[in-house]
């Protein structure tokens, strides 16, 4: 019989039996050599029906059927490959169960990376998450596949080279708790030197397979890269981001230490606290923005509600309370940078949260006026931004915000409700692109509604950047937000503030729309001071 007809006829039997779920499996094996990727497609089948029947009647023959259908995609499938690597240890001592779901799509991108689908993949999360430890099993998959290539690795620090060295041949080490002898049994560590920090398998040869060797050590002619280039953690502290001089040196040294080890099919993997717009990482996140064959992950500590991204399993992770202390006690352009992956200039932070005013509640008397305005959204990912703010004398309090990138319908249909539940007064929109439609399509909704909310339209020519910079100072004597204690789970009010405060005019900005929209509030206010009219008695 033809094997795909004997798959298709062993697939469509009661798989919930195990006699008959092993059938299917072993089809699989006899359709590999034929069809690769159909055989391990179907076996994620196999895969999440073991598992599942496995978990439900604590079924053993279940259990031990995914176990081999987990090694069948090992050697190829990286996820596979680690979950299956680390099968024996305790569930408590295991590392990436506990942090699968936080780091899958770093798993994934390491996938694609060694794939050559993409050629750069930088990472950015917060310390003590398992970024450098998925990395460690990245390299031991990728060395243990092509053991006659060399893996470079650099770092900053002789110290956490060394510590890196001795994990991944612990990882190795055919008598310890990791199974990667059964993924690949062909191949063995041949040679160990402890003192350069290198690691050989298979045959040996003059550039060995891992090679650790700390940036500005002069690397020429003594190590090489041409299966993978990692890079951990290259700036050594605040004080080195903190001097462009240094970063410019850092830089240099990356291109000729590490970069021009390069040879062949190499590909590169960065891990790093994205410190400044000057280090490895955001230079090359910078000048790669439209590439399609580079990544660069951000995983933040606090998700868009404000909540911890790393609460892992077994009190492994850190909760949103540690993070939140953390932004209590840190400066925000450290918090950003080392929690929050977003890289500030100090000297180009053009609103810093410390400096912004702040207000628990707002007056206890009838505001002066109810304004708004709403820079649309544009295409893309851009973000329909606006701010709703009551006005008390010369302040304006920011009670409210529509900060939101979803689908124009969605978005719109929001603008309307909120300007109804504030009972808004006047309101600009910016009529570029489509604003002057949406402007026309709310304030008619609007009206249908019983609101009072009148909308004028503004066409804007002035540059961008110049009028987000040239209002700043008016923003931030005027206008006054909630304090952080008073958000609480307010993700949009929290997402606008983290835009905000994360404008930098040292360099690029992936999303200005909070800082534009704030600008044409400060303009629009100063337009209606500037046109009061001032009744007074006739002299005559």
């Amino acid at each position: 019989m033809e094997i795909h007809k004997l798959v298709d006829k062993a697939f469509k039997r009661d798989l919930s039996d195990p006699s008959a779920l092993d059938d299917a499996f072993d089809t699989l094996r006899l359709l590999e050599p034929e069809n690769f990727s159909l055989a391990h497609e179907k076996n994620k089948e196999v895969r999440r029906l073991s598992a599942k029947y496995a978990a439900e009647r604590t079924d053993m023959k279940m259990f031990e059927l995914n176990k081999r259908a987990l090694l069948f995609d090992a050697p190829y499938d990286f996820d596979a490959a680690i979950r299956y690597a680390e099968w024996d240890r305790e569930p408590k001592k295991k590392f990436y169960m506990p942090r699968r779901k936080q780091l899958l799509p770093v798993v994934q991108a390491m996938q694609r990376l060694s794939e050559r689908k993409i050629r750069i993949l930088g990472v950015m999360a917060p310390p003590g998450v398992g970024k450098t430890t998925i990395e460690l099993m990245f390299m031991v998959m990728e060395g243990l596949k092509n053991p006659d290539l060399s893996i470079l690795m650099g770092s900053h620090s002789n110290s956490f080279l060394r510590g890196a060295y001795e994990e991944v041949g612990r990882m190795l080490d055919p008598k310890g708790e990791y199974l990667w002898k059964d993924i690949f049994p062909a191949v063995q560590v041949v040679k160990t030197n402890a003192q350069d920090m290198r690691i050989d398998l298979g045959k040996r040869k003059r550039f060995e397979t891992f090679e650790f060797s700390s940036i500005g050590s002069g690397n020429a002619g003594k190590v090489r890269a041409s299966n993978l280039l990692v890079a951990d953690d290259l700036v050594p502290d605040i004080e080195s981001a903190m001097s462009k001089e240094r970063m410019d040196k850092l830089w240099q040294q990356y291109y000729t230490d590490l970069m021009q080890r390069m040879i062949g099919d190499c590909v590169q993997l960065l891990v790093q606290t994205p410190w400044t717009l000057h280090d490895p990482i955001d230079r090359l996140e910078l000048t790669h923005t439209d590439d399609p064959q580079a990544e660069f992950i951000h995983l933040p500590a606090l998700d868009e509600n404000d909540e911890s991204n790393f609460d892992y399993p077994y009190g492994l992770g850190f909760t949103t309370e540690f993070y939140r202390n953390q932004r209590d006690i840190m400066d925000d352009a450290s918090w950003r940078a080392l929690y929050m992956t977003q890289p500030i200039e100090r000297e180009g932070q053009l609103y810093n949260e410390d400096e912004l005013r702040r207000y628990f509640e707002i007056p206890d008397r009838k505001p002066d006026a109810i304004l708004f305005v709403c820079d649309t959204k544009d295409k893309g990912t851009d973000y329909c931004v606006m701010p709703i703010c009551y006005q008390y004398g010369n302040d304006f309090y920011c009670e409210d915000v529509v900060c939101d990138n979803s689908n124009p319908e969605i978005v719109e249909a929001r603008l309307v409700s909120k300007l109804l539940q504030h009972k808004a007064q006047m309101g600009q929109f910016e009529s570029n692109s489509a604003g002057g439609k949406v402007a026309e399509k709310v304030q008619k909704e609007v009206k249908e509604a019983g609101g009072i909310a009148k909308i004028t339209t503004k066409y804007t020519t002035s540059n961008k950047e110049t009028r987000i910079i040239v209002n700043s100072p008016w923003l931030k004597e005027h206008v006054l937000f909630k304090d952080n204690s008073v958000i609480k789970k307010d993700k949009e009010y929290r997402r606008m503030l983290n835009f905000l405060c994360g404008y930098t005019m040292a360099g690029k900005n992936k999303h200005d729309d909070v800082p534009d929209a704030w600008s044409l509030f400060a303009e629009y206010v100063q337009q209606l001071e500037g046109n009061k009219i001032e009744v007074f008695h006739r002299p005559y």
